[in-house]
């Protein structure tokens, strides 16, 4: 390379002059912006490489599959020599360190997190819950919390939120109102989080970032591809994973300032589904993230068609921009256009606006930061070609690539350790064992209580029959004796009646 650059900075292209970026200043964040087809992944692959030959670690989703020639060294077409030739540039093919990762597992080493680290927001998000459901999943969160529950996968979230459910007259006199029909409302949006393949994001091995902050034996920055050509068909579990990971920095990372170069940069691809039908809770944490994760030593650049489609509060904090070519066909087209130009400092050789509309392949409007923060006069820029290869690996060189990956075997089998599913199914089953000892003692009671009163009756029936019982028939004494008394008693009967009766019908004597 004969262009003259310092060793803090990086090459972006060729304009009135080499066009670089500072590296002291990368931390600052920046915008790749710019229609379909007009080269921005050429330019997230050129910043990548450059970034890494820097010695500062990358991540960046691959959505359509072609960044991951990054990872093989290119072979120059006669147009790209071309290029390089008239910028007095000598293009060694030449390949960054690069790790694959998938959330799916199949395309690189999976990544996780788990459901506590999600977070009762960022989860209702993916889950587009509404506020009152929200408020439910946060109390879910909460309960596992003091009960000592670890949420880490989906069974878990949904064994706690029955919990919540069976005890919902307990929870609800100490933490507000727990409906049925919400957490049922809840559990029926965690079964279509599932269908679309998310049960393979929450769990164990979680991710852990200094992964993501690895450099070679040659001091080179390791690029972390993300496969998101299958993840970004559920845009809104794609926008969420790269939020939480943005947060989790944000919340690990100590506080660095400005350092002479970033510990990580962060490329957000497809960049406008984050922002979409986003809450505005929502969108205050990311401005948030965005404002103070550059303090963290990281710096996070969006990729987007327009700049428009990032929100103002946002695209201020954004320092360096690389503006593709934009088509101004609709009105909306023409509002946006005009918020891209007005975003550079101007130029006075040539119409900002007019010149974006111009852009061939392969040029931008480019603008990065000077050592004192300030933006640089915006420069039409022709973008360096890349060393390493365009288009995608073989699946082959895929595999050779992570067979020797510095993670390689740490995250590929999954770990399903005792947490809130399997702690609140032990409590269930003992409970259920209980229910069923004492179900089985009573009924062993109630035998016992039908037994002793069978054998109370047969010996009562026992005793009656071994008794003596009375005779009916009379000694001839005894029969002597009665008619002896019948006789005596007639006689002095019938002499009584006779003496009554004649004292009274009888006639005096004289």
């Amino acid at each position: 390379m004969s262009l003259s650059i310092g060793e803090n900075e990086i090459l972006v292209g060729l304009g009135e002059g080499p066009v670089t970026q500072r590296l002291d200043r990368s931390n600052r964040h920046g915008v790749v912006a710019g229609a379909t087809g007009t080269g921005k992944t050429v330019t997230l692959q050129v910043l990548a490489q450059a970034f890494s030959d820097a010695g500062v670690p990358v991540f960046a989703a691959d959505v359509k599959g072609d960044l991951s020639g990054v990872a093989m060294p290119g072979t120059p077409n006669e147009k790209m020599l071309a290029r390089a030739d008239s910028m007095q540039l000598t293009l060694t093919p030449a390949a960054p360190p690069v790790v694959f990762w998938d959330l799916f597992g199949q395309k690189g080493h999976p990544i996780r997190t788990t459901i506590s680290e999600m977070g009762p927001l960022l989860l209702s998000r993916l889950l587009e819950l509404n506020d009152v459901q929200e408020g439910v999943l946060t109390i879910a969160f909460h309960v596992a919390d003091q009960d000592g529950l670890l949420l880490l996968d989906l069974k878990d979230l949904q064994a706690a939120l029955k919990y919540v459910a069976d005890h919902a007259d307990e929870i609800g006199t100490q933490y507000g109102n727990v409906a049925p029909a919400t957490v049922g409302a809840i559990q029926r949006k965690l079964l279509t989080l599932q269908t679309q393949g998310a049960e393979h994001f929450f769990g164990e091995p979680a991710l852990d970032l200094a992964d993501l902050m690895r450099t070679d034996a040659a001091g080179r920055g390791y690029v972390n591809l993300l496969a998101a050509d299958r993840l970004i068909q559920s845009p809104k579990l794609y926008s969420t994973f790269l939020l939480w990971l943005l947060s989790e920095l944000f919340e690990v990372l100590p506080e660095v300032g400005d350092p002479e170069k970033p510990k990580l940069v962060f490329f957000f691809d497809e960049a406008h589904l984050l922002f979409n039908d986003a809450p505005k809770a929502l969108l205050e944490k990311i401005e948030q993230v965005v404002r103070l994760i550059r303090s963290k030593g990281v710096g996070v650049y969006f990729v987007t068609q327009n700049p428009a489609d990032i929100p103002d509060a946002v695209l201020g904090q954004l320092g360096a921009r690389v503006q593709h070519a934009l088509r101004a066909y609709t009105p909306a087209d023409q509002k946006g256009l005009k918020a891209a130009a007005q975003s550079f400092r101007v130029n006075p050789s040539f119409d900002t606006a007019e010149t974006i509309q111009a852009l061939g392949v392969g040029e931008a409007l480019v603008s990065t930061l000077d050592e004192k923060g300030a933006p640089r006069v915006v420069q039409k820029t022709l973008i360096r070609p890349p060393a390493s290869r365009l288009g995608p690996v073989t699946p082959e060189e895929r595999a050779a690539v992570q067979a020797r990956s510095p993670v390689a075997g740490q995250y590929d089998q999954l770990k399903d350790r005792d947490s809130a599913y399997e702690i609140l199914q032990g409590r269930a089953q003992r409970a259920q064992r209980q229910a069923d000892e004492a179900r089985e003692q009573a009924e062993e009671d109630k035998r016992d209580v039908a037994e002793a009163k069978v054998r109370e009756r047969e010996a009562a029936r026992e005793a009656r029959e071994s008794r003596p019982r009375a005779s009916n028939r009379q000694t001839m004494t005894e029969a002597f004796a009665v008619t002896l008394v019948r006789t005596v008693a007639s006689t002095a009967g019938r002499e009584l009646m006779r003496g009554l009766l004649g004292g009274l019908t009888g006639r005096r004597r004289r």
